[in-house]
């Protein structure tokens, strides 16, 4: 039997959604071993003199314990 854990982790990009998403996922990576899934929760942008200047993303990464 596997036993799952969901953590929420926030993460920001200048390129775009996708990207921050991967940066939750490249940077959980770094200490978290067999993430399963992601799920996005919320997304947000911040916008300066009229222009989206960051996307944020507020993910859940989900992954198994090992044994």
């Amino acid at each position: 039997m596997s036993i799952v854990k969901v953590i929420e982790v926030i993460a920001s990009s200048e390129k775009g959604i996708d990207d921050a998403i991967k940066v939750a996922v490249k940077e959980a990576s770094k200490t978290i071993r067999n993430i399963d899934s992601v799920y996005v929760k919320d997304i947000k942008c911040h916008v300066k003199n009229g222009k989206i200047t960051t996307w944020g993303v507020i993910c859940n990464l989900s992954f198994r314990l090992d044994a």
